[in-house]
């Protein structure tokens, strides 16, 4: 492994996936106390959690504030090349020995936590330990239990789209799930929610009513929408009329939009329109409909007069957003649409290829470095759905493949180690 600090989390913690865990915050909760309790000395915290579009939220979040002059801290997940990725430590990113002691100090007080869990204590010793205007932390998985619920009294809570992930840990139904979600909310403390399916949003409501925590409803207590080529962001007491992102695709105009919302809402600093403006159009998150343009994997596809794009989406409401990216992107230039998918093991590959059926032409589905769903196996998923498919043995292979139709339009797409696979041997 050449990332020292992942390295040094799993002798110290184990490997990040390598054994689950019932629900239970008290170990980590005693860690945090024999540490100091850090999550109780931070800058205002702003607890994202949601099921797509927690991590473009923060970037915009986090573009916002910088643009206004604000250091930040962030907390999210997954990294694509190395751990350090996941912590933002005053708008810049944790150094291998600031992390590394970290580690290494939340292990010396620490029962057997999970290396999830020691990742969040290290964050949180960071944050305390360095000034930021606002610290924006996002759950790994679900809400309620999720390790970072510890922040007990955030600023603001966001709740992006919820939809099916997770379902062996967080239930089978979309109303079980949202109430995982819905665990982040906080008496007193403002919850800004994006668009929901009707049976998510009411577990919200329910939930917010219950302990008290203010709600702003997309589409009721604030909006956001695109109308000729200007993104509007409108609440209660404030308008905004802003440029579009430049990250590609629909989803991220309302991830935007939810991002300047809960600034706004959480009143958290005092930030003024030109710097939502900049922030908006600043705003990159790697991995999230990313163009190839000028490396050597991408250079069969663009040797034809095709295109090559790179998305870590890995779930069937991720595959709904590529798949109206892909259909945007069809009206303004016509080609054939090949998406190149690899997913890990415990994905729902049926639900992900079924939602690209109607934007994708062909599916090439490539293995994985970690256990992975087996090519032949995402093939044949895709045969179901009429879409003609192919296997191949290595990404390389792929692009090949693709490249022998005139001017294609490729997606790589359904995990983001493949996404990493993508990004890295394009800058070989």
């Amino acid at each position: 492994m050449d990332d020292p600090v992942q390295q040094r989390f799993i002798d110290l913690f184990g490997p990040e996936f390598g054994h689950g865990k019932p629900f239970d915050l008290n170990l980590l909760r005693s860690t945090l106390e024999a540490l100091g309790s850090p999550q109780l000395a931070l800058a205002p915290v702003i607890h994202v959690a949601g099921t797509n579009g927690k991590g473009s939220t923060i970037a915009f979040m986090a573009a916002i504030a910088e643009a206004a002059g604000l250091k930040v801290h962030a907390f999210t997940k997954p990294h694509l090349f190395q751990l350090n990725e996941r912590f933002l430590v005053s708008s810049r990113f944790a150094d291998d020995r600031a992390l590394i002691e970290a580690a290494e100090d939340v292990a010396r007080v620490a029962p057997p936590l999970t290396q999830f869990d020691a990742q969040v204590a290290a964050a949180l010793l960071l944050f305390r330990e360095h000034q930021a205007a606002l610290a924006f932390i996002e759950t790994g998985m679900g809400g309620r239990d999720d390790s970072t619920n510890v922040i007990a009294a955030p600023a603001a809570s966001v709740i992006t789209p919820i939809g099916l992930d997770h379902q062996d840990a967080l239930g089978a139904t979309l109303a079980e799930i949202a109430a995982h979600k819905a665990g982040i909310l906080k008496a007193g403390a403002p919850a800004i929610v994006a668009r929901q399916a009707p049976g998510a949003m009411d577990i919200i409501e329910a939930r917010a009513a219950e302990i008290g925590s203010p709600l702003f409803r997309c589409g009721v207590e604030w909006d956001a929408y695109a109308s000729h080529g200007r993104l509007f962001v409108q609440t209660e007491a404030r308008g905004l009329d802003l440029p579009l992102p430049a990250l590609q695709g629909r989803h991220q105009i309302d991830n935007a939009g939810l991002a300047c919302a809960a600034l706004l809402v959480s009143n958290a600093a005092q930030i003024d329109d030109n710097a939502f403006t900049a922030g908006v159009e600043s705003a990159a998150w790697p991995g999230r409909l990313q163009p190839l343009t000028r490396g050597p994997l991408s250079a069969p596809v663009r040797a034809v007069g095709g295109e090559v794009w790179v998305d870590g989406g890995h779930n069937g409401q991720a595959a709904t957003a590529l798949a109206r990216a892909l259909n945007d992107m069809q009206r303004r230039r016509e080609a054939p649409t090949i998406a190149i998918i690899g997913m890990r093991a415990r994905k729902e590959a049926d639900s992900f290829v079924g939602a690209l059926a109607g934007a994708a032409d062909r599916v090439i589905a490539v293995p994985l470095s970690e256990p992975h769903i087996t090519p032949a196996m995402i093939a044949a998923i895709g045969a179901t759905f009429d879409l003609e498919t192919d296997a191949a043995s290595t990404l390389f292979e792929a692009m090949q493949n693709a490249a022998q139709l005139p001017a294609p339009r490729v997606l790589i797409c359904g995990s983001f180690l493949l996404a990493a696979e993508a990004l890295a041997a394009e800058n070989a």
